[in-house]
């Protein structure tokens, strides 16, 4: 079956089998890198992007569910300013350690500081429920996400 949907702005069309995840569908046919398969359960958040601009763990999803849809992955905020001065963040306060569940936490803190530019730290953590990081320890991204939103100048 085709699927139409955009893709980081861009409208594509892809063949998939009825049964294929969205996070495959993406990782295989599209070569978007960003979306990590990992648990196939929901529950690590590596392959978390923005679906019509709400994150959800693209394993869960079938590929042919985002018909019509605005599909959002870590390329596709790629010169954001918010997504830049979250990167710069995170590389400067040590929030990424093996990387595996950065652009996914990127993504959440990046939907969050969005919808509200000036979180509390239980904020940024409700924001980032969903990821696991095993590396950091949280503490490090929860400081990151909080830095990054001193950074932010409304545009």
């Amino acid at each position: 079956m085709i699927v139409n949907f955009d893709l980081n702005g861009e409208p594509v069309s892809v063949e998939v089998e009825p049964n294929m995840s969205l996070v495959d569908m993406l990782r295989e046919e599209l070569g978007i890198n960003s979306v990590k398969k990992g648990c196939e359960l929901g529950e690590c958040g590596a392959c978390t992007l923005l679906l019509d601009g709400s994150p959800v763990t693209s394993c869960l999803l079938l590929a042919p569910q985002v018909e019509g849809c605005h599909v959002t992955t870590l390329e596709g905020l790629e010169k954001n300013s918010l997504m830049i001065d979250l990167r710069e963040a995170f590389i400067e306060n040590g929030a990424i350690q093996c990387g595996f569940c950065t652009p996914g936490m990127l993504i959440s803190s990046y939907a969050l500081l969005r919808d509200n530019l000036h979180p509390s730290a239980y904020q940024v953590k409700k924001g980032i429920e969903g990821n696991i990081c095993r590396c950091t320890g949280f503490t490090k991204i929860i400081e990151a996400v909080l830095d990054a939103a001193e950074r932010i100048t409304p545009e």
